[in-house]
């Protein structure tokens, strides 16, 4: 298993209208897509304006498959032109879970079997 964290830096003051955007159209298209919500999270320290989601992919296979899928959803790409503008950075870090996680041991304990 992995897990993708993504950080975005939005410009200030777009939280409103990124996450209004996000939740009416790109978080279905994500729920449906990717599956594996581990959290999605605002700063409200260090640096601000940030967004941080959170997910898991059985392996970077599979998270690319499910990426092109993403990216080809009407859903997504309608959320995409919402959002133009408004991140001022990103970033990604793929992330490793050690088996006692404790959100890992339910997850793995609730995939199907390959």
């Amino acid at each position: 298993m992995i897990i993708e964290q993504r950080t975005y830096t939005l410009q200030p003051g777009a939280l409103p209208r990124f996450l209004a955007a996000y939740e009416s159209h790109g978080l279905p298209a994500h729920r449906d897509i990717y599956e594996r919500l581990i959290g999605y999270f605002t700063s409200d320290s260090g640096t601000l304006n940030q967004i941080v989601q959170i997910w898991a992919f059985d392996s970077f296979e599979s998270r690319a498959e499910r990426r092109q899928r993403l990216q080809s959803d009407p859903r997504w790409q309608q959320y995409m032109k919402l959002v133009k503008g408004l991140v001022a950075t990103q970033e990604n870090r793929f992330l490793t879970a050690l088996p006692w996680t404790p959100e890992v041991r339910r997850m793995n304990d609730a995939a199907p079997a390959h």
